[in-house]
C-alpha cells in the first residue's frame, strides 16, 4: 500500500489510493502532463484540472508517467470520457536540449530538477502509450508542444521538416492554443453522448482527415484555406515560406479561414483560433483554490516553482509580434486580462500565507505594461491582420494608457502582509516611454536594483527581421528609466538587457558591431540567449528557409554551430574563457582595430591568463574524457541512437594522457606569432570618447 501524504485531500488525486479517499471509484479525464504536479495557477495542468473539477468532473492527474509500457496509465482505471495529453509546459525537445543540441543539465520542470523524467517528443509518447492502456477511449492532446506542431513544421533537432503532429501521435483531437474553454466544451460534450466527430466544429482544434473522408469547405461560412502539401513544404522552401505566411496571415480569431494541409492521402484540418475570453472568465479562472504548492508527494524542490511561486499573473497574450516568440501563437495577439479586484484578492490571499515572506516577486504577465491595452476599434480589430501592433510604429489605434496598471499597481502594494511588489516580467520599452507617470511607480517601487528589458540586438535589419524597435529605442529608454531612477532617489538601479546571438539576419559583422555598442555602453550580459528555431515561429522559418516568408527576400543564416559559438562569445567578448573565439572572428573580418589597448578594443593583444588556462583545460578535458554529461547522466533518451554508437567507438580509439603543452610555452609561442604577424599594432579610435 502506497503512502499517503498529509494534505493530499487538498490536490486532484495522483493515485489510486488518493482517489478512493475521495470515494471515487473512477475518474472522468486522465490529465496527463509532463510536468511535476504543481497546484499553481502558471502551471497548465493546475488551471485544466480545476476548471473541470469545478464542473463536477473527476480529474486524475498522471504526472511525469515511466513510458516505456503503458502500466501507468492505467493507475486510475479506465477514465469515463478521454485522455488529457500534454508534453507539460515546454516543448519537449527544447525542454531537453540547448541550443547546440547539447543535453541539458536540469529540468525546471521536475523535482530536484532531475532529467529524464519524460521522453523526447512527449505528446506522441503519452498519446501511443494511452492507446495501449484503453483502447477506445478518445485521446484528447494539447499544450505547447502540440499547438506549435499541429501543422507540417521545421523540427530543428532533427533538421527536418516533420508531419503534423496529429497524424505522428494519432490523437483523435489536437487542441492548440489556451485551453480552459476547449477542455470544458470537449467534456461536456462527450459526457453528452457526442464521438469525437462532432467536436470538429469547435473553434481551436486540429483534426485529422482519411483518404476516403470528404474534404470540408467551409467553416462558421468562411472558405476553407488550402496550405502548400506536406510533400512540397518539405521539398521546395518557397512553398514552407508561403505556409508560413498564411499559417499567421489567419491567426487573428475575429478573421481567421480554416486551413486545410494535405499528407499524402491524408489531411489535417485546423479551424479558426478560439475567441478570447472575457475578464470575468479570466477570474473565474484564476480565483480557483489553487494550493499554490507543489503535491505533497515531492521531496525535492521543483525549480520551476521556486522562481514563480510568489508571482501574479494579471494578463495574457501579446500584440508585440516578435518573429522568434511563440507567446502569440500560443497565447494569442489579443490581449486578456483580470478585474483589479481578481488580482488583489489573490495578491491578499498570498500576503496571509505563514511562508509568503512578503514580496511578490513578479505582477506581470508575458509583457509586464500590457495590462488592459486592446485596440480602441473593435470594428477594426475584426479586419486587422498585422503581425504587430507596436513594430514598425505602434498603432495609432491601440490603447496605451498605463493609468489602470499604475493604480492595480498603487493597490497590490498597499495590501496586507505585502512589502514589495516588484515586476520581473519583461518590460516593452517602446510603450513605456508613452507613460512618464509609469515610469516613476516602477523606478521608485517596483524595481528590486535591476529591470529585465529586451533589446535583443543592434542591426537595424536583425531587429526588423526580429519585429523589434530600434537601438535608438533601448538607448532613450535607458535615459528615461535613469533620470526617474535620480528623480525618485534610488540611483543605483540598473537596466538588465537580455540579447539573443544567431537570429537570421544576424552575422558575424553585425554581431562585431553589437559587441561594440555593449562596450560603449557600459553592458557586460551575464546571460545571453542563442536563438533556438521554436516549431511554428516566423523566425524558425527564416532560419530553415533563408527567406522572409512575408517578402521572400533571402535572409543570412548562421547555420553552422561554430558560426553560432562565435556569434555568442562576441555577444560575451569581455570573458577570458571567449578570448580566441572572439579573435579569430576579428580577424577574420578584418578588425584588427579592435585587438589591442584602444578605446574601442573589444580584447588585448595578448591573451590573458584565464584564456590560457581556459584553452589547456578544454584541450585535458578532451583528452581525458572529461564531459560535461557524464554517462549516467547521458542515458537519457536514446541511448542506443546511432550517433550514440559511433561517438562510443570513436572515443576508444582516444589516447589518454597525451602531454599538453606548458602555460610558459604556450604564451611564448603566442607571443612570437602576434610579433610575426602584427609587427606594429596602431589603435584605431577614430577619437570617440567611451564613458
Amino acid at each position: 500500500m502506497r503512502q499517503l501524504f498529509k494534505n493530499s485531500k487538498d490536490f486532484l488525486p495522483t493515485s489510486r489510493e488518493e482517489m478512493a479517499e475521495r470515494g471515487w471509484d473512477a475518474v472522468d479525464i486522465v490529465f496527463v502532463t509532463g510536468d511535476a504536479y504543481v497546484d499553481h495557477p502558471s502551471f497548465a495542468m493546475a488551471i485544466l484540472g480545476r476548471v473541470l473539477e469545478r464542473e463536477g468532473f473527476r480529474v486524475g492527474i498522471l504526472s511525469q508517467p515511466a513510458w516505456r509500457d503503458c502500466e501507468p496509465w492505467k493507475e486510475f482505471g479506465k477514465p469515463r470520457l478521454f485522455f488529457a495529453i500534454s508534453a507539460g509546459n515546454m516543448d519537449s525537445l527544447i525542454n531537453h536540449y540547448t541550443a547546440n543540441k547539447k543535453v541539458r543539465n536540469d529540468d525546471a520542470y521536475s523535482p530536484g530538477g532531475q532529467i529524464g523524467l519524460r521522453p523526447d517528443r512527449a505528446t506522441l509518447a503519452y498519446c501511443q502509450r494511452s492507446r495501449e492502456a484503453y483502447s477506445g477511449v478518445p485521446v484528447i492532446a494539447g499544450g505547447v508542444e502540440a499547438s506549435l506542431r499541429r501543422l507540417a513544421h521545421y523540427d530543428y533537432w532533427s533538421d527536418t521538416v516533420k508531419r503534423s503532429i496529429v497524424l505522428d501521435s494519432k490523437a483523435d483531437l489536437v487542441v492548440y492554443g489556451m485551453g480552459e474553454q476547449p477542455i470544458l466544451e470537449i467534456a461536456r460534450r462527450i459526457q453528452k453522448g457526442e464521438t469525437v466527430k462532432d467536436l470538429r466544429q469547435m473553434r481551436g482544434v486540429a483534426y485529422a482527415l482519411g483518404a476516403k473522408e470528404a474534404r470540408p469547405l467551409h467553416f462558421e461560412n468562411k472558405s476553407m484555406i488550402q496550405l502548400p502539401s506536406y510533400e512540397e513544404v518539405k521539398t521546395d522552401r518557397f512553398q514552407f515560406a508561403e505556409a508560413t505566411r498564411l499559417i499567421h496571415h489567419h491567426t487573428n480569431p475575429f478573421n481567421a479561414h480554416p486551413l486545410i494541409q494535405n499528407h499524402g492521402d491524408q489531411a489535417v484540418v485546423t479551424t479558426p483560433p478560439a475567441l478570447p475570453i472575457s475578464k470575468s472568465q479570466m477570474d473565474s479562472i484564476y480565483d480557483l483554490p489553487y494550493q499554490r504548492r507543489p503535491h505533497p508527494k515531492y521531496q525535492a524542490p521543483i525549480p520551476a516553482f521556486e522562481m514563480i511561486k510568489d508571482s501574479v499573473t494579471i494578463m495574457r497574450g501579446c500584440f508585440g509580434g516578435c518573429t522568434f516568440c511563440s507567446i502569440t501563437a500560443h497565447q494569442g495577439r489579443i490581449i486578456q486580462s483580470r478585474s483589479q479586484e481578481s488580482i488583489i484578492r489573490e495578491i491578499r490571499k498570498l500576503g496571509a500565507d505563514p511562508d509568503f515572506k512578503g514580496t511578490v516577486s513578479d505582477i506581470g504577465g508575458p509583457t509586464a505594461n500590457m495590462y488592459e491595452m486592446r485596440c480602441t476599434r473593435p470594428d477594426i480589430e475584426e479586419k486587422c491582420r498585422r503581425q504587430s501592433c507596436v513594430h514598425p510604429t505602434i498603432c495609432k489605434l491601440l490603447g496605451t494608457d498605463h493609468g489602470p496598471l499604475v493604480e492595480l499597481m498603487r493597490s497590490a502594494r498597499k495590501q496586507p502582509g505585502i512589502k514589495k511588489v516588484l515586476v520581473a516580467s519583461g518590460i516593452r520599452m517602446d510603450l513605456a516611454q508613452l507613460s512618464p507617470t509609469y515610469m516613476k511607480e516602477l523606478a521608485k517601487h517596483h524595481v528590486g536594483g535591476l529591470l529585465k528589458v529586451a533589446p535583443e540586438h543592434s542591426d537595424p535589419e536583425v531587429l526588423r527581421l526580429m519585429k523589434k524597435p530600434d537601438a535608438e529605442n533601448f538607448e532613450n529608454f535607458s535615459r528615461e528609466f535613469k533620470k526617474a531612477t535620480r528623480e525618485v532617489g534610488k540611483p543605483k538601479q540598473y537596466l538588465v538587457p537580455y540579447f539573443i546571438s544567431g537570429h537570421p539576419g544576424s552575422s558575424t559583422e553585425s554581431m562585431i558591431e553589437l559587441a561594440l555598442f555593449l562596450k560603449r555602453n557600459g553592458y557586460k550580459p551575464d546571460q545571453v540567449q542563442d536563438f533556438i528555431p521554436a516549431p511554428f515561429d516566423v523566425a524558425t522559418c527564416m532560419y530553415h528557409t533563408g527567406l522572409d516568408p512575408f517578402t521572400k527576400k533571402e535572409v543570412h543564416i548562421a547555420k553552422h554551430l561554430r558560426d553560432r559559438k562565435v556569434q555568442r562569445a562576441l555577444l560575451q567578448f569581455f570573458k577570458p574563457e571567449n578570448y580566441f573565439e572572439v579573435r579569430k572572428a576579428l580577424e577574420e573580418a578584418g578588425r584588427y582595430d579592435l585587438i589591442g589597448s584602444g578605446c574601442d578594443a573589444l580584447i588585448p593583444d595578448r591573451a590573458p591568463r584565464e584564456a590560457l588556462a581556459h584553452r589547456r583545460a578544454q584541450a585535458q578535458g578532451a583528452l581525458r574524457e572529461r564531459f560535461v554529461h557524464q554517462p549516467e547522466l547521458s542515458q537519457g533518451y536514446r541511448p542506443r541512437r546511432a550517433t550514440a554508437l559511433r561517438r562510443d567507438r570513436k572515443l576508444r580509439k582516444v589516447v589518454v594522457g597525451a602531454p599538453v603543452a606548458s602555460d610558459r610555452k604556450e604564451r611564448s609561442n603566442h607571443a612570437a606569432h602576434n610579433r610575426k604577424r602584427y609587427p606594429k599594432q596602431i589603435p584605431l579610435n577614430n577619437g570617440i570618447e567611451t564613458r
